[in-house]
């Protein structure tokens, strides 16, 4: 799973740094259209995570897996055939559906075969994406510089490979255990209760709301850094993809050490404390970059950097451990799936609210911070009473029963 995730964020990094130059020189689209594009495809995307889930408790999760692997594959081949705009819509929405559900479904996949070790794998699986995106978008620069209609069409149709290679190497893998399918006998009782959903679990519907929100250091980095340098007079606009640099190094080298800080869900929960202060202590910063002259707004934008990558790696140990707790064992892919739609949202209202935070000046990006570090404590003590109780998929055990 691992070689699948390095060639998969390899294949995704080709995509993801072109993709814009592609629609405007290739396919001839209007900024317009292309954000239309984009809009639609990110709403279709985030009805993937729920539906992936959903069929992961009912079905054999290597299977789907390899089905949706095939989806972006099929979807990506599908963008070279073609600059009908109705068409492009159509297969980047597939893609884009494909995508989060794989997300979702590779993530169960490893909490179902990693068991108590799940936190390192995530760390780990973490620091081999990132260094699978680096490499995607290295190989993606060197082609920018030709700049041809075949450079950006092979960078595609390498982003298309990848996912082909990904499926084949998910058909290698064993199918994992899952408590959501089981065998039933004749001999079996019958069911006097309705499985647990999501849906009707306001707990986790609330903490998957909170998670919407600190999500939102990724649209720091995709979104408001970028802005930022290129909105300020005094910061060298080099610095940009500096940045992006440094978030990588960090996640690469730092992840799998801070991950051990939350090896256990109580830790984890602990984390939302530290998360906290690193999320107000990057809205500050980032507050500071708006006023001063070149080395001093460079060396803030720096730190705010800096702050936020931390943020972003406590919360993704947090997050992954969190997510797979507050969900009952016997319907661990319909919770995931819906914990996966606050990354979905967020993809689409984080954009609005870092170029709100930088329209309001200073005090909007100090109300960001503070508003990701509320959050923090509110799902602190949100999740507090679920965790001390006993979990939902484990029966009660009576003295007749040892």
């Amino acid at each position: 799973m691992l070689w699948i995730a390095l060639v998969d964020r390899t294949g995704s990094g080709l995509w993801a740094a072109v993709s814009i130059l592609y629609f405007t020189y290739v396919a001839g689209l209007s900024v317009a259209q292309i954000g239309t594009l984009v809009a639609v495809a990110g709403a279709v995307g985030i009805a993937g995570a729920p539906l992936g889930g959903r069929m992961a408790d009912r079905l054999p999760l290597t299977r789907v897996l390899i089905g949706l692997q095939l989806l972006r594959a099929v979807a990506s081949f599908a963008l070279l055939t073609t600059d009908n705009y109705a068409l492009l819509v159509a297969f980047s929405a597939a893609g884009s559906f494909g995508d989060r559900a794989a997300n979702v479904l590779t993530k169960l996949y490893a909490t179902r075969v990693s068991g108590p070790d799940r936190v390192r794998y995530q760390a780990v699986n973490r620091t081999v994406a990132n260094a699978g995106w680096a490499l995607g978008g290295l190989v993606a620069a060197g082609a920018l510089t030709i700049g041809t209609t075949a450079a950006y069409q092979w960078l595609l149709t390498g982003d298309a490979l990848s996912f082909v290679a990904v499926a084949l190497a998910t058909a290698r893998c064993g199918e994992p255990p899952s408590a959501a399918r089981t065998i039933a006998t004749s001999k079996d009782p019958v069911p006097t209760t309705r499985p647990s959903g999501p849906w009707r679990d306001r707990t986790y519907l609330a903490y998957v709301a909170t998670e919407t929100v600190l999500f939102l250091d990724d649209a720091v980095f995709k979104v408001g850094l970028p802005l930022c340098v290129a909105h300020s007079d005094q910061a060298p606009h080099g610095l940009a993809p500096l940045l992006m640099v440094l978030n990588n190094v960090m996640v690469v080298t730092l992840q799998v050490p801070l991950a051990r800080l939350g090896a256990t869900t109580a830790a984890a929960r602990a984390l939302l404390v530290p998360l906290s202060a690193f999320s107000a202590l990057g809205g500050v910063l980032l507050a500071l970059s708006a006023t001063g002259g070149a080395m001093a707004v460079t060396l803030f934008l720096t730190a705010a950097a800096i702050a936020f990558t931390v943020t972003e790696m406590l919360h993704a140990t947090v997050s992954w451990e969190l997510s797979v707790a507050l969900a009952p064992d016997s319907a661990q892919g319909s919770y995931l799936g819906v914990h996966g739609l606050a990354q979905a949202v967020q993809r689409s209202v984080g954009p609005l609210a870092v170029t709100a935070a930088i329209a309001a000046g200073p005090l909007g990006w100090t109300l960001f911070g503070a508003t990701m570090a509320t959050t923090c404590m509110f799902q602190h003590r949100l999740v507090r009473g679920r965790l001390t109780r006993p979990a939902l998929s484990v029966p009660p055990v009576t003295v007749s029963e040892h």
